[in-house]
């Protein structure tokens, strides 16, 4: 029926709004063929001249006419419809955007960059080296290249779009691509060069979720009406950037658990209370300051119900999975006040797991329950196969993990 739908509208012109209604308070475009709109003569003497000329241009193969026609009508446009049609800069800088495909690039940038950090960063860690220390730092110094384009990319998409970019889950996912990279390179101290690899893996993970075989839609499309506030700025900016600090302890608790994995019991004691150790204070330090933006985030999300549905709470699945984050990452902080769960392996596993909590906040909740985020919602699709793979993944490491960190541990 949507087909149908759709095609009929095709036909009709519907799809085709290119004539501004002439002083219209709400900035109105119809098709030609609209029922609803009766043509002005103004607008008769631009349409009907240009359809003419490409009839006989069809048959004459000189297109002149019609370029000439179709100036009149791009200059009828700009007069009547100026309040709606997007300046020249943001039209050229999006075709230059589209052209240039900037994310997609910056994926494979900045997986060819954590790729080569992570593994040198374990070489050092077992050949120590003051030219392989240079080299990694210069590497670093490399990714930041793309970081700094990464920054230009949101903030041109904030001009082309005309509000804070990440307003959808493509916008969103950049967004936190680039949090994570900052929270690996402010957490960096120039001692262990696992963390901004963690950082710019975060990247690696999330862009390639958005380029993936389920890739999310990168358009860029108008807001509905309850995004249109200042909260907009506030409120998500805050939240979603909890997720980048998660995603950085996420991928420092998996390199810790590969860690225990290859490591010998002569390098396991030479790095368990100064590599092991920093790397897990950078993981507790980055769910902090996670657990921080997560909670605040939640508050001000609550003010904005208030102002848009007229109450603070209504337990609807976002904010439920949000507080249930909350309540997950606060355990995994505190674990370290219970006796058998202080454990440096026991900690990176929680947080580990504890990432599938942010995973169905985010994207469970868009795709498989329905509240007033629906407006988040995406099409319902099946479980996808990365889910099944990601946790049969991470209870592999966790098993083979903890019967290696076991005979580390032996004297």
């Amino acid at each position: 029926n949507d087909r149908v739908q759709a095609f009929n509208e095709f036909f009709s012109g519907q799809f085709l709004r290119i004539v501004p209604v002439q002083n219209d308070p709400n900035s109105t475009w119809h098709s030609w063929l609209d029922q609803n709109f009766e043509p002005d003569e103004a607008s008769q003497k631009v349409m009907g001249p240009y359809f003419s000329s490409v009839l006989e241009a069809q048959q004459t193969g000189n297109w002149s006419k019609p370029d000439a026609e179709l100036k009149t009508l791009s200059d009828y446009q700009q007069k009547w419809g100026k309040n709606v049609v997007p300046e020249k800069s943001k039209v050229d800088l999006e075709v230059f955007m589209n052209n240039v495909n900037l994310n997609f690039k910056l994926l494979i940038f900045y997986t060819l960059i954590g790729g080569l950090i992570l593994i040198l960063g374990f070489v050092e860690l077992f050949r120590p080296s003051k030219i392989l220390n240079k080299i990694i730092k210069g590497i670093i110094i490399l990714g930041c290249v793309g970081y700094f384009a990464h920054f230009l990319g949101l903030v041109a998409r904030w001009y082309m779009s005309g509000h804070a970019p990440w307003s959808n889950g493509y916008e969103a996912i950049i967004f936190i691509s680039w949090v994570g990279i900052s929270a690996g390179l402010f957490l960096y101290r120039n001692s262990n060069a696992l963390i901004p690899a963690a950082g710019f893996m975060v990247a690696v993970i999330m862009m390639g979720f958005a380029h993936g075989g389920s890739a999310l839609d990168p358009q860029i499309t108008p807001l509905v009406p309850v995004l249109k506030s200042y909260w907009l700025i506030i409120h998500v900016a805050i939240i979603t950037s909890s997720y980048g600090f998660f995603g950085l302890s996420m991928v420092i608790a998996v390199i810790t658990l590969m860690f225990y994995i290859i490591s010998t019991k002569k390098s396991y004691k030479f790095h368990n209370d100064t590599t092991l150790k920093e790397l897990t204070i950078v993981s507790e330090m980055s769910l902090t300051l996670g657990l921080f933006t997560l909670v605040v985030g939640n508050f001000l999300g609550g003010i904005w119900a208030n102002e848009s549905w007229g109450r603070y709470w209504s337990w609807d699945p976002k904010e439920t999975w949000a507080f249930i984050s909350i309540m997950v990452y606060a355990f995994v902080l505190h674990m370290r006040l219970v006796p058998g769960l202080r454990g440096r392996w026991m900690f990176h596993v929680a947080v580990m797991f504890s990432y599938c909590s942010m995973v169905m906040t985010y994207f469970g909740v868009n795709y498989y329950l329905s509240g007033l985020h629906s407006y988040a919602a995406g099409d319902p699709v099946p479980i996808p196969a990365w889910v099944y793979i990601g946790i049969g993944t991470m209870i592999v490491l966790s098993t083979v993990s903890f019967f290696r960190f076991k005979q580390l541990k032996k004297k």
